[in-house]
This record gives C-alpha cells, structure tokens and sequence, in this order.
C-alpha cells in the first residue's frame, strides 16, 4: 500500500481520549446491573421448593445446573438490554 506521506501527517495521533463522565456513567450503570443481577438471583433461590446449593453441589444435579445458568444468562441479557436503552 503506497500511502503518501502528506496524508499520513494529517491522520490524528492514535489516542484514547478518556471522558470521566463516561467512565462514571459505565461504572454506575455496571453497579446498578450487578445489584439488579444479585436481587433477581435471590429471588430464584427463595423460591426453589428446595435448596439449590445442595441440589447442585451434593447431589451432582447436572440438570439443575443447566437449568439455573440459563435462567442466570436470561436475567444477564434483560439488565443488559434495560441497561444499554
């Protein structure tokens, strides 16, 4: 690829510009998505007739397990998509 060298001075210097609001706002709404994450999990856990941990851990319930990441991927993608707008 030739390139002239002119072009080339105009490019802008290859930077990241680092905008603190924006990195303020990323963190609050990544806060905010984890506490949501945290809230909807307890709720699943309170609910279950049975003990989750036990289920999963002692018993060697694969299927529980199976069950328990979609549901733990499903909330993921909705605090997500409130999150993003």
């Amino acid at each position: 690829m030739n390139t002239p060298t002119h072009v080339l001075a105009q490019l802008p210097p290859l930077a990241v510009a680092l905008d603190t609001g924006s990195i303020i706002g990323a963190l609050i709404y990544s806060l905010i998505g984890i506490v949501l994450f945290a809230v909807a999990f307890l709720v699943i856990v309170k609910i279950a007739p049975f003990s989750i941990r036990k289920e999963i851990e002692e018993d060697q319930n694969t299927s529980l397990g199976i069950i328990i990441g979609a549901v733990i991927l499903g909330i993921s993608m909705i605090i997500s998509a409130a999150v993003q707008g």
